[in-house]
């Protein structure tokens, strides 16, 4: 069985997982922001951050309260991969904060590090911090830091450099178009420190992940996949090429060091995967970018055949 036929499998299965209600759930808060409308959810340990309601839900953020270190939506765990591919692990950014599991993650993991995660809504800002908090013994870290902008703009705005750049920014079901161009990741690449990496969250199951993969390869020199649950993480790059037998190597130096939740090398190794997409495909562009349409086409042409 092909990867993309398996991913779809995933992906459909953990939307119905994510679809119906959860039991003995507990609805605590409802929110119109001018961007969303926010649902937050209790059924312990976890609270969900959602846009949505019941059988019309998509899951932004998943965190248990009592455990902050752990990262209950399984792509996330992928997303730490990125850390055995830059030269430095001194500074990242995420753009796409949701409830900044994996933001805090990061930082906690690796306190020394400079993390900003970047969120357009300032609600989700506000919940985020009221349910789940971002401090250390009490204190607000200058180490880990919150920017209150979309994210686009912020890397147009903001010149500093960084070993790892995240992408994670979708609104419901759908990624915002200017974040996923040509130009987009262009201006991406250069904010990036020597050796630096970005690394993207990608939905597998229809015609936006073609379009993803070759407007990101038609930017970077090299892009590797991971599995992530029902999402794909792509880490692009530039130099040579990384054989996942050093990445491995590195990987499990990193782990004895940083004694990370999540192993890297079993990561790694697990999750690993062939970059299999349709090269035919046209990079996406500001002028040209329907991503609403790329996720959309293909369940409508089920639905009329």
């Amino acid at each position: 069985m092909n990867y993309k036929f398996s991913a779809i499998l995933v992906f459909f299965n953990f939307l119905i997982l994510l679809s119906a209600p959860l039991k003995a759930e507990q609805l605590l808060e409802k929110v119109e922001s001018p961007y969303n409308t926010i649902y937050i959810y209790k059924q312990p340990p976890y609270i969900t951050l959602a846009f949505g309601h019941k059988s019309r839900r998509y899951v932004e953020s998943r965190r248990n309260p009592n455990d902050l270190m752990e990262l209950p939506v399984e792509y996330t765990k992928s997303f730490t991969i990125g850390m055995a591919y830059p030269k430095n692990l001194n500074s990242f950014l995420m753009i796409g904060m949701g409830g900044g599991s994996t933001s805090w993650y990061l930082h906690k993991s690796l306190p020394k590090a400079k993390v900003t995660a970047v969120e357009l809504d300032p609600e989700i800002v506000r919940l985020s911090k009221k349910y789940y908090g971002f401090t250390d013994n009490g204190k607000q870290s200058e180490n880990f830091t919150i920017s209150e902008l979309d994210g686009r703009m912020h890397i147009l705005r903001k010149k500093q450099k960084h070993d790892i750049i995240f992408v994670d920014a979708y609104r419901g079901q759908f990624v915002p178009f200017h974040l996923m161009t040509k130009e987009f990741f262009t201006l991406a690449k250069k904010r990036l420190s020597k050796g630096g990496v970005m690394v993207q969250n990608i939905e597998p199951s229809t015609m936006l992940y073609d379009s993803a993969i070759a407007t990101i390869t038609s930017v970077f020199d090299h892009v590797d996949v991971y599995r992530g649950g029902g999402n794909i993480v792509a880490i692009a790059y530039d130099g040579e090429k990384k054989p996942i037998e050093s990445l491995i190597d590195k990987a499990g130096k990193l782990q004895e060091t940083h004694k990370f939740r999540y192993a890297l090398p079993d990561l790694i190794e697990k999750r690993a995967m062939l970059l299999d997409y349709n090269t035919k495909t046209k990079p996406l562009t500001d002028d040209f970018a329907p991503v609403n349409m790329l996720k959309t086409i293909k369940t409508h042409n089920k639905k009329t055949q």
